[in-house]
Parts: structure tokens; C-alpha cells; sequence
């Protein structure tokens, strides 16, 4: 391999974006490697053996408020509108989530308006004026009743902490609604990339400039390539070969189920916060417009994070994100490299917050030439 511009290491959301933008935009030449055999990163997906478009690490809910991300990813993609809905098995039953005036008369169980559903929730949520972290949030919301049925287990089961634990941010970024919006998100644009992610991540890294390797672990040609830049988004504490130990991390497996059925569930994704090892079920037919016979289905088990497995998600809580600052200290010190994205910046990120954080890191470059 001969010298590049930039060395770039992760072919996700944010490694794609920023050769793209310094390939086709500046001239400059990139390689992106990837330890993985694919790109995209956990936004891979793929047509599996019985034909159905499968998201092999999860569901990904494409949606944003960003006029910029919009037009920027559009280049490479069109797009299958949808609206996500999701629903809890809890009691034995599904009920509507999040939370909102339909889940409100099935707990009651008569109708109600709005106005009496924020009535009822002025007397049962708890007087925390400042909530410090995600349970004292969801009980200064909805009271105790509602917090365990769809909120406490499912918590503890994907973070193996309790709420008490985690900052207030991980619930509090669920909505709670008094009205019948049954949507799982509430962004202007929700939709899905027509020919899925892949295809999308293909164009945008198809540039002559850009050079991929894939099956290709930076630790093992760090040395090896001359670049005058390099841009990490992986493990931050593995970049700095874990000199102040392992940050934590959850991370999941995932199991899935081909049916002979068009459809195995109502929803795209089901939660079981009080039932069964796994956290959700989810049938992304729903949601990417494919029309088969078939459909599969993926249980969903969180995990303990230890080395040689995926780490996809920094946990947030006020022990981790001490730990991540000195390792954030180190990562500023460091000469002709940028972190960035979820796992080199130690944060919970959408989608369209890394392609974000993406174009802003191109901006800042470009005015710094």
C-alpha cells in the first residue's frame, strides 16, 4: 500500500462520511480500513439465505431533523419512508410505546382524554424537580406503576445496571406522549435507505481517491502506512492499548428466526422488559418495504463486554464518563489524529448525530487547510 492522505480506521457512519467528503471535495486520497469483511459498520445489512433484507447488528431507525444530513446522505440513496412503530409484551399483553394516551386507557381501562391522562400523571409521578438520574427521570414523568411495568427490567436487563445508575439521558430520551401519536420516534424524516445501508455506504466510498481494506485490523499495519493523517473511530482505550484499563461497554447477541409466515409480529419491534433473557424482537420487513413470503425475525440478548467481542454501547453513567476523560486527555494530546464517532468518543450517538459530527469534523478541516 502506498502513502495516503489520510488514514481512516472504521468503515461506519463516521469513517465513510469524512472520506467521501475529503476524497471528493479536496482531493485528497483516503484509505479506510476495517477489521470486519464489510462496510458500513453496525449498519450493515444483507439479504440472507432465504432472500429477506436482514440487519445483521441490530435494527437501525434511520430518521433526522437535519435539513444538512438529508441532502448529504440523499446523494447516495433514496429513500423508503416509514414510520416506526414498536410495542411491550408486559402483563401478558402488547401495549402501545411509548407510552401515550392509548397505553393510558388499556392501563385504566376506559377511554380518557389528554387532559385527563396529565391530570392522572400529576398524581402518581414523584415531586424530583431536578432528576439525577434515568429512574428519578421516568418517575418524575409517570410514577412508580409505570416505571416498573415498561422501564426498570428492560433497563436492567440491556445495561446490567439499574436506572438509579445510569444518567439521566438513556430513559429520558424515550418520550412520553398524552396523545395517540403511537410513533416510536418523533423526527420530521423517517425512512429507510431504498436499497438498504450497504448499497448506500458502497456509493459513498466509490470514489478513486478512496481505497478500502477490509479484513484488514489497524493494530497490525499502524506501522506500516505513511499517511499524514489519521482519523480512529474505534475503541478509544484500545488505541491507547488499554493504558488505563478497559473502559466498559455492553454489548449483544443477536438470533435469528426464518418463518413461513408473511409476517411473525405486529410491529417491527416488540420489548420485553419483564419476560424471557432477550430485550425485543424485531421483523425489519416491516420497516424496509421488501415484499417476500418469508419473514425473520431477531432475538435480541445483551451481553457482557470482554475483549474479542463487539462493543455497541458506551455505558453513561457517572463512573464511566470519569474513566473516559483521561483516556479524552490523551486523545487530545494526540498529533494529527481526530476520534470520532460513538465507540473513540465514548458517547451514545444516532445515526444522523455521527453523519453530523462527521460533516462538522470536514468543516473544521477544511478551514483549517
Amino acid at each position: 500500500m502506498d502513502g495516503y492522505d489520510y488514514l481512516i480506521v472504521g468503515a461506519g457512519f463516521a469513517g465513510a462520511v469524512l472520506a467521501e467528503r475529503l476524497a471528493s471535495q479536496l482531493g485528497k486520497t483516503c484509505l479506510v480500513v476495517d477489521r470486519r469483511n464489510h462496510v458500513a459498520g453496525n449498519a450493515y445489512d444483507y439479504h440472507n439465505d432465504a432472500g429477506i433484507l436482514v440487519h445483521k447488528y441490530g435494527p437501525h431507525y434511520f430518521r433526522t431533523n437535519s435539513d444538512d444530513v438529508i441532502d448529504y446522505l440523499s446523494q447516495f440513496t433514496k429513500w423508503h419512508p416509514v414510520h416506526y412503530r414498536i410495542l411491550s409484551w408486559t402483563h401478558g399483553d402488547y401495549w402501545p410505546f411509548p407510552i401515550n394516551l392509548n397505553t393510558f386507557e388499556k392501563l385504566t381501562g376506559k377511554s380518557a382524554s389528554s387532559a385527563e391522562m396529565v391530570k392522572t400523571l400529576e398524581r402518581w409521578r414523584h415531586d424530583i424537580p431536578s432528576p439525577k438520574n434515568s429512574k428519578e427521570v421516568v418517575l418524575s414523568q409517570i410514577g412508580t406503576r409505570l416505571y416498573e411495568m415498561f422501564f426498570e427490567n428492560y433497563t436492567r436487563k440491556h445495561w446490567k445496571r439499574d436506572p438509579s445508575e445510569l444518567d439521566p439521558s438513556v430513559c429520558g430520551r424515550i418520550p412520553i406522549r398524552t396523545n395517540r401519536d403511537d410513533r416510536y420516534l418523533s423526527d420530521k424524516f423517517q425512512a429507510m435507505p431504498k436499497e438498504g445501508y450497504t448499497a448506500m455506504f458502497d456509493k459513498m466510498l466509490a470514489h478513486p481517491n478512496i481505497t478500502v481494506a477490509l479484513n484488514t485490523d489497524y493494530q497490525t499495519i499502524r506501522k506500516q502506512i505513511t499517511h499524514k493523517r489519521l482519523i480512529y473511530t474505534g475503541m478509544i482505550d484500545e488505541y491507547f492499548d488499554f493504558v488505563y484499563g478497559d473502559l466498559p461497554y455492553r454489548s449483544l447477541s443477536f438470533v435469528p428466526e426464518t418463518h413461513d409466515l408473511e409476517f411473525y409480529q405486529p410491529v417491527v419491534q416488540v420489548n420485553y422488559p419483564n419476560d424471557h433473557d432477550y430485550t425485543r424482537i424485531v421483523e425489519i420487513k416491516h420497516v424496509t418495504g421488501q415484499q417476500h413470503s418469508q419473514t425473520t425475525i431477531v432475538k435480541e440478548y445483551p451481553q457482557d463486554f470482554k475483549r474479542g467481542r463487539e462493543a455497541y454501547y458506551p455505558i453513561p453513567a457517572p463512573d464511566t464518563r470519569e474513566r473516559y476523560h483521561r483516556y479524552r486527555q490523551l486523545a487530545d494530546s494526540e498529533p494529527n489524529t481526530i476520534f470520532l464517532g460513538r465507540l473513540a468518543t465514548y458517547r451514545y450517538y444516532n445515526m444522523d448525530q455521527v453523519v453530523a459530527t462527521a460533516l462538522n469534523a470536514f468543516n473544521t478541516i477544511t478551514q483549517n487547510q
